[in-house]
């Protein structure tokens, strides 16, 4: 399961062996400046549109990696039926991150703590 931290000013990201290689993702770590907003979504899965570009998509249970869109890119690890913490990003390789993290509700405030 991906984990997301806040230290000083860098929001760090980090995923799963398995989630690097299903998704073809690298951990990230990112300015606190770059969050515009954080919250959680009842089902990351369905909160998830676009074209898969690359990563792992299994309809219905699963998506790991990038999604492209007319809205722009967004970094996803997310689960069916399970709430997600999104994150709203500027200026940045992805207009946003859905992820599926332990505490999406604690992990929200951090971030808005930052914003």
């Amino acid at each position: 399961m991906t984990t997301i931290s806040r230290i000083d000013q860098t929001v760090s990201v980090r995923f799963t062996r398995r989630e690097k290689i299903a998704g073809l993702l690298r951990d990230q770590e990112l300015p606190t400046a770059a969050v515009v907003r954080a919250e959680v979504v009842p089902d990351g899965l369905a909160a998830l549109h676009g074209v898969r570009a690359p990563g792992l998509g299994l309809p219905g249970l699963r998506s790991i990696g990038t999604w492209r869109s007319r809205s722009g890119t967004t970094l996803a690890s997310v689960r069916a039926g399970r709430p997600a913490l999104r994150v709203v990003l500027t200026g940045e390789r992805w207009a946003e991150m859905l992820l599926d993290v332990d505490a999406p509700e604690q992990a929200a405030a951090a971030l808005a703590a930052a914003v």
